[in-house]
């Protein structure tokens, strides 16, 4: 037996500068009213102004903990690829950009959100992705997860209430 060798450094490094979410909330709606509303709202924009909110509630947040420099950055886009299907569940790929202190643009979020059907009026909707703070906030990793998860939390609360709320989804028919 031989002695285990050493990994380049590549590959043994430890990643701080960003948060791993996941966040799953379930919707007493079917699976294919929630698809079909999923689709209004990417069309209608309300997914971008549901990231606009999160993000903008996220920095607030962590003005107060991390000081006023990350309250200078803000979201400046959201990327949202094509609802696709698989294995009987809905998947959109979610990205935000947002615009650092010193005007650098930086990836934020790069996250893909889930509807999963858990039965016959009973949906699953899930956001899973990686998430990075503002360059000057500089906080600790357990304020960063926390708020990385309150961020993709707030994002996933907004689109689920949009998501039962059918009345909400009308108004954004292009």
């Amino acid at each position: 037996m031989t002695a285990a060798s050493r990994l380049p450094d590549l590959w043994t490094g430890v990643v701080t500068n960003c948060a791993v979410v996941g966040v799953r909330v379930p919707l007493h709606v079917g699976f294919h009213a929630a698809q079909t509303r999923l689709r209004i709202l990417v069309r209608g924009g309300s997914l971008s102004r549901a990231s606009e909110m999160a993000y903008g509630q996220g920095i607030t947040g962590l003005v107060k903990i991390a000081g006023p420099p990350a309250g200078l950055t803000r979201l400046g886009d959201v990327s949202l690829d094509d609802l696709t299907e698989k294995e009987g569940c809905v998947h959109i790929a979610v990205q935000w950009d947002a615009i650092a202190a010193d005007g650098a643009l930086f990836t934020a979020l790069l996250a893909d959100l889930m509807l999963i059907p858990a039965g016959d009026q009973v949906t699953t909707l899930s956001l899973t992705g990686t998430c990075w703070p503002p360059p000057a906030a500089g906080p600790g990793h357990e304020v960063m997860r926390s708020w990385a998860t309150a961020v993709a939390g707030g994002f996933l609360d907004s689109v689920a209430s949009e998501l039962v709320h059918p009345a909400g989804t009308a108004r954004h028919v292009p």
